[in-house]
């Protein structure tokens, strides 16, 4: 093209080309010029130093429809394009808040009145500048009746606008513009734009270039024919219809052109939106992508419901929703100015609705609702289920659509789809393409719905295998973390749990199915099981992990369980512990702040059968803490499992407020390298010790008045302990535990001690092997009754058998100090 083209004469072939001269415009809050285009200058015959500044309403005066005579008008009378959309004016007094396009008649400067296609595009940013105007010269796009050819034709030029455009606009230099080009386009290459700003130099004003990779926001029907003829047979065709004459074959075969081009560009739609929804199984991304894929190209406001138990999810039955049924509002993407919408109608209300409602109309149905234009009396009822809000100013005269959102024939929830009243409303073919939509969404949200609700199964389930461990012991404070794993191992086989042994003692346990999945969930829960009732048993450590293997072969699975059982005596201030295939655990002394990995017989896995396991006992002082972990939180695919112990045993020295925050410090630590897809079991303990000054132990003989000794000396202890306000009660137990010691007793001296802690602990050993039971007792048996006085009066009480007999105990809980 050459630089001397005047307005309105573009130079020949120019449409052909996929070219034509633009004019760009923007526009500030103000409503004033803020730029204008070399373009702008030409088309409209205004200089740059006297646009900037002034109204643009001033600048672009739009004159009203062209006579029907206007031999300017080759296409018709601009009542042709009523419904279009809505007209340039609405879009420069700021009435509009979405992008439009169209043709509008403007009288320029200097000229008589302009045919333009005319852009708007809003602007939303921290900047000044409120609107984008692009505009072209109609004329440049009238058909060469020298050339029949569509291709090369006006109409060819613009189907060529429609699939998409690329805006360059004019700046002062080469090296200014071709830096900001792809900063403006970030898919521009550095090659592309010097060739667009030696283009843009060459030429002396923008240019508007078509591309197949983008497309333009907004596409509209201008009504332009290919060719002068086309308008002529739809203008017979009209005739036609409306004289209820059969119509002429060249205006069927103009509807079906007309038809094509329609279903084909809504399949585009359909195809693009389905490429930006259902990117993951989260729900909640999901709701979004779906709610911001229609707007604002198919609608101006797009609110989603969902059934409640959608968004719990949650399972329920196949019914059809009711009046009762309620709905969440999920989420809420529209076009108005920021914040209209917020307090009217909340993202995450819930509310069921009335049967004459077109939402209860859809939902039951399961089919689109279309409502043409929402009347004064409509918007009424449908206000009225809002309790002191007036939604009335936000939906009528605006044109509704409402899709049911379905999978299987179940509706999940629906969506609401509104038009602002300029713009053309919702029709039969919406309705359709809405219905289409709605589909493909629901089915989207169905999976998002089941994952969510497999994901949720199966965090149940591993919570209810995870025991809630109590943050104080008997001498010792606990704290646990547990973090799944990747995507695809939420549920695995990690555990971690501790139980209470005579003596005041705690096993400490960690272990690990090796494997993910429900399948090591369900083994891991039947090994903590066995641990838990081995452990009640008071085996030790190594054969606690003998008899777990052996339980492991007998089970029959295939698989394979790491595990580290430690037993903590806060009175001998001592750490037996045995090992399974299990990473060591870390010590940290509480003297120096030293941590170091306990150097202990490795062992085999749980299940590897015909293997030898070793207990190894380690002095403890007050104050030390011991780590126990699984190795999916030192273990990194691709790295040395000796970088991640060296992290723990780093992480477990530093200084920490609490138990919580030093389980926190470890995590943070390790967690945060990438590479982890194992779940993680982490079980920190403090070992406090239980001092001489808090027991007190006596040997009584065999003699039945051992029985008033006993109580004498527990008295006495209690009140030095200034526990006194107990004394009475635990004289009566331990005269019990005492008396049905010295009664079946053997040979062996019976034990009797009592510990002062957050409880306080009372045991009683012997040499008999038969434990004690709850019996009813009737009014004139002798015995039998003694236990149940225990069981009526103690905080918990509990039996166990020993290497050389049992042991009998009770709790008291202790006045607050």
């Amino acid at each position: 093209m050459d630089r001397g083209t005047e307005r309105g004469n573009p130079p020949h072939g120019a449409a052909a080309a996929g070219r034509i001269p633009l004019a760009v415009v923007v526009v500030d809050r103000q409503g004033l010029v803020s730029h204008w285009s070399r373009g702008a200058r030409r088309l409209f015959g205004t200089a740059r130093d006297e646009a900037v500044g002034r109204p643009v309403v001033d600048l672009l005066p739009v004159s009203g429809a062209l006579p029907e005579d206007d031999e300017t008008a080759p296409y018709g009378a601009y009542a042709a394009y009523d419904g279009l959309g809505p007209d340039l004016e609405s879009s420069l007094d700021g009435r509009l808040f979405y992008p439009a396009a169209g043709r509008a008649r403007l009288t320029a400067a200097d000229s008589d009145r302009i045919d333009v296609l005319w852009w708007a595009y809003p602007l939303v940013g921290p900047g000044a500048e409120r609107l984008l105007v692009l505009a072209a010269d109609a004329g440049a796009l009238r058909p060469d009746d020298t050339d029949a050819s569509d291709a090369s034709g006006a109409g060819a030029a613009v189907e060529r606008i429609a699939p998409g455009f690329a805006l360059h606009t004019d700046f002062p230099g080469a090296e200014d513009l071709a830096g900001r080009l792809p900063e403006i386009l970030p898919s521009m290459s550095v090659g592309e734009s010097a060739r667009i700003v030696s283009q843009v130099l060459e030429l002396g004003y923008p240019v508007l270039e078509f591309s197949q990779n983008d497309r333009v926001p907004v596409t509209p029907d201008w009504g332009v024919p290919r060719r002068t003829e086309r308008m002529e047979r739809r203008q017979r065709a009209a005739a036609a219809a409306l004289s209820g004459e059969p119509l002429p074959q060249d205006a069927e075969d103009e509807v079906e052109d007309l038809e094509y081009a329609a279903v084909r560009e809504r399949l585009e739609f359909l195809n693009e939106v389905s490429g930006r929804i259902g990117t993951s199984l989260d729900l909640s991304r999901t709701i979004v992508e779906v709610s911001r894929a229609v707007v604002p190209r198919f609608t101006d406001v797009a609110g989603t419901y969902l059934r409640e138990q959608v968004v719990a999810g949650e399972g329920f039955s196949d019914g059809v929703p009711d009046t009762t049924t309620m709905w969440h509002r999920v989420a809420l993407e529209h076009t108005d100015e920021p914040g209209r919408w917020d307090d009217v109608v909340p993202v995450g209300e819930a509310m069921p609705f009335p049967a004459h409602t077109p939402f209860f109309q859809c939902m039951t149905t399961g089919e689109p609702v279309l409502v043409p234009r929402i009347s004064e009396q409509m918007g009424h009822m449908i206000a009225a289920q809002f309790e002191k809000r007036d939604i009335r100013p936000l939906i009528t005269g605006r044109s509704m659509l409402v899709v049911p959102l379905k999978a299987r024939n179940v509706v999940l929830g629906f969506m609401i789809l509104l038009r602002h009243p300029e713009r053309v409303e919702f029709n039969d073919m919406d309705r359709v393409t809405g219905a289409e939509l709605a589909a493909r969404a629901g089915l989207v949200l169905d999976n998002a719905r089941m994952y969510t609700y497999q994901e949720s199964v199966a965090e149940t389930l591993q919570d209810s295998m995870l025991p809630h461990i109590a943050p104080r012991m008997s001498g010792c404070d606990i704290a646990t973390r547990y973090l799944p794993g990747t995507l695809l191992g939420r549920v695995g086989g990690d555990w971690f749990d501790s139980v209470k042994l005579p003596g005041s003692r705690t096993a400490l346990v960690v272990g690990d199915v090796m494997g993910h999945g429900l399948n090591s969930a369900a083994m891991m829960g039947q090994l903590r099981t066995a641990v838990q009732t081995m452990a009640a048993l008071d085996l030790p450590p190594s054969q606690l992990l003998r008899n777990l293997d052996d339980l492991a072969q007998r089970l029959g699975e295939h698989y394979l369980a790491t595990c580290l059982y430690a037993i903590y005596d806060p009175i001998a201030s001592e750490l037996e512990i045995a090992n399974a295939g299990h990473i060591p655990p870390v010590l940290v002394r509480a003297e120096n702040g030293h941590s170091d990995l306990l150097e202990l017989p490795t062992g085999a896995p749980i299940g590897v059968g015909g293997v030898p396991f070793e207990s190894v006992r380690v002095r403890v002082a007050p104050g030390d803490r011991l780590v126990m972990c699984t190795d999916g939180l030192v273990e990194v695919r691709g790295e040395d499992i000796g970088v991640g112990l060296a992290t723990l045993c780093e992480s477990a020295a530093h200084p920490a407020a609490s138990m919580d925050d030093a389980c926190d410090t470890i995590i943070r630590a390790l967690n945060t390298r990438g590479g982890r897809k194992d779940d993680v079991a982490l079980l920190m303990a403090r070992l406090n010790g239980i001092g001489p000054e808090d027991v007190a132990e006596w040997r009584i003989g065999h003699d039945p008045r051992e029985a008033g000794r006993a109580r004498a000396a527990v008295r006495e202890q209690l009140h030095a302990w200034g526990l006194g306000s107990v004394a009475d009660t635990a004289e009566l137990l331990v005269s019990e535990l005492v008396t049905n010691a010295v009664r079946h007793s053997h040979s062996r001296p019976i034990d009797l001690r009592l510990v002062r802690g957050d409880t306080l602990l009372c045991e009683v050993d012997d040499d008999d092997h038969t434990l004690p039971t709850l019996l009813s007792a009737g009014r004139l048996d002798e015995f039998g009754r003694g236990m149940r006085v225990v069981s009526t009066l103690a905080r918990e009480w509990g039996t166990s058998r020993t290497g050389s007999g049992k042991t009998v105990w009770f709790e008291l809980t202790l006045p607050r100090r």
